[in-house]
């Protein structure tokens, strides 16, 4: 997996790129994040990559010329196909979401385009980007956060990034249903105790816990989550005992 991600702050990234499953999976050859300076692209000698709105108002608006510049450059270097995500980080996007994730995850390159001040021009949109992804329904400085998510959010699904694969389909949403409580040692804490069932031994009634309590947890926190999860009638049963104590 190539991630190309065109930036005017490449250096953020040197964190998040220098630690945990991101830099392992860098170090396994599993994964390249190839980080492009627009700046670079900017024709004059201020490297300026934003100019005033037309039509007035607050702000300042990134120019198309650099950032046209800068992913045609990345397409011809790294080859890229028609069909490669040239996603927009922006709050008008898509919101990202974890089966997002897992379709990119399938994918051999991605290029993640970081808007900044105002936001990008409009040209960028129709004629770069194919795909826009918003992280959220708030407002960020820049994209480079929402892309770090999102190169987060992938790689940790490319197989051997994580020590175990099976430990990223436990993961919250990975079912459609937010994740069940985790607990580990000590068996005791400040009056806080790991429920009996867990350190029963009987795997299958701890497979029986662990579904019932997420459900528990998405029906109180993140109902809307129920409406596209595949339920079984035990499922149902349950959600419906839940509502009935609600009551």
């Amino acid at each position: 997996m190539r991630f190309h991600v065109l930036t005017i702050f490449p250096a953020m990234f040197d964190g998040p790129l220098s630690e945990s499953i991101i830099s392992r999976a860098v170090e396994r050859g599993l994964v390249r994040v190839n980080l492009h300076d627009i700046r670079d692209y900017a024709t004059d000698k201020h490297r300026s990559v934003d100019d005033y709105p037309y039509g007035g108002g607050y702000g300042m608006v990134m120019k198309p010329e650099p950032i046209f510049d800068a992913y045609t450059a990345v397409k011809h270097a790294a080859s890229l196909g028609e069909d490669t995500p040239v996603v927009l980080l922006t709050p008008q996007g898509t919101p990202f979401s974890q089966p997002i994730a897992e379709r990119l995850a399938t994918l051999d390159d991605i290029v993640l385009i970081c808007g900044r001040y105002e936001g990008v021009d409009e040209r960028v949109r129709e004629q770069v980007a194919n795909c826009e992804l918003s992280v959220g329904d708030y407002v960020l400085s820049g994209g480079e956060l929402a892309a770090m998510i999102v190169i987060d959010a992938v790689t940790r699904l490319i197989p051997g990034a994580v020590g175990s694969i099976e430990s990223t389909q436990d993961d919250s949403f990975s079912t459609g249903l937010l994740q069940f409580p985790q607990y580990t040692r000590p068996a005791e804490h400040e009056g806080g105790k790991v429920p009996d069932i867990l350190l029963s031994g009987n795997h299958g009634e701890i497979e029986k816990w662990r579904r019932r309590e997420s459900l528990r947890r998405t029906y109180h926190r993140r109902p809307d989550l129920l409406d596209s999860v595949t339920l079984s009638d035990n499922d149902r049963r349950f959600i419906d005992t839940l509502r009935s104590n609600d009551n």
